[in-house]
């Protein structure tokens, strides 16, 4: 009887067939095609421009020929440009004002959406709230041209910041900020944090409205008040999204703001407002450097990318939490 009943026990328990490609591809056809457009926007856009990486390593010379023949016959030169970047007296200046800029911006501008979210959240006026938050989003639609703008206006030696230090007889006469080299950085870390803090704000407003209310009722009945409840409650929860994007953040660390370095530096400032971005601009397009340009451009990606790959290694082992 146990021998007949066995293979009775063995079949139910067989796993069923796994569908074939082929098959997951029909069922899944429709899905696709709406996946299509977004596949052929990156592989015309992201991915077949990066081809173009190989002039970092010839000395393109453009002229009214065809783009892609004058690339391919240009002169193969190796890892020449790159020696230059590295070898040339701009590289310590360039290298300098890029990872300072980048991270005092980083330092001032990514707690800022989050005190800002957490501050909301305890707000407890609709009206109030909501005021708050259109006139904090307002300036992220604002270009950076129209923003520049108004923060050398803000910052002239007649605007409003001197008139109230003067007031305040904090100082006796007007202070350039923008011709002295030694504000540039905090010009840009501050305008870039008043510019992007309420906008970068909804991702973690987001976050907290996710989190069960009846924790804080935990915490109420504990005895917790509002700044524990902010410490012990919020944050941790917040935790995830903080780690996430700071990740995304660093992966940027030598992308310094081409707009704003380039709209609020001038020639007085060069020493501080030159950056990796303008650097190569200034190269690529105006002094027709082009390979050049594609080698700083391509060291950039580099390192950027090679941070990422270690800060998210060095998350997930520390903390358990990673990007990928």
């Amino acid at each position: 009887m146990e021998t007949a009943v066995q293979p009775l026990r063995q079949k139910s328990v067989t796993p069923a067939k796994t569908k074939t490609f082929k098959r997951r591809l029909i069922e899944q056809r429709y899905l696709l095609l709406m996946l299509l457009p977004a596949v052929i926007w990156a592989l015309l856009f992201a991915y077949l421009p990066m081809a173009g990486l190989y002039m970092a390593f010839v000395n393109y010379q453009p002229s009214l020929g065809d783009f892609w023949n004058q690339l391919l016959h240009s002169e193969f030169v190796g890892m020449y440009w790159f020696d230059y970047f590295f070898n040339n007296g701009d590289f310590y200046i360039i290298m300098r004002n890029t990872l300072a800029s980048t991270l005092l911006t980083l330092l001032v501008s990514f707690p800022a959406p989050i005190i800002i979210a957490i501050a909301l959240n305890e707000v407890k006026n609709a009206v109030f709230k909501r005021t708050v938050q259109t006139v904090s989003y307002l300036p992220h639609f604002i270009s950076w041209v129209i923003a520049a703008n108004i923060i050398v206006t803000v910052l002239s030696s007649d605007g409003i910041v001197n008139k109230l230090l003067l007031w305040l007889n904090i100082t006796d006469q007007s202070i350039l900020f923008l011709q002295e080299g030694k504000y540039f950085w905090w010009i840009v870390a501050i305008g870039n944090t008043w510019k992007e803090m309420g906008y970068s704000s909804i991702i973690y407003l987001a976050a907290i409205s996710s989190i069960n209310l009846e924790l804080y009722e935990a915490a109420k009945v504990d005895g917790a008040g509002r700044f524990k409840q902010i410490l012990y409650v919020t944050l941790p929860h917040l935790k995830p999204t903080i780690v996430i994007l700071l990740i995304l953040s660093l992966g940027g660390v030598l992308n310094a703001g081409f707009d704003q370095h380039f709209l609020l530096g001038n020639g007085m400032t060069q020493e501080y407002s030159d950056v990796l971005s303008t650097y190569s601009f200034r190269y690529g397009l105006q002094n027709s450097m082009f390979s050049y340009a594609s080698a700083v451009g391509l060291f950039n990606s580099v390192v950027a990318f090679i941070i990422v790959i270690i800060v998210n290694f060095s998350s997930k082992k520390l903390n358990n939490q990673s990007l990928f």
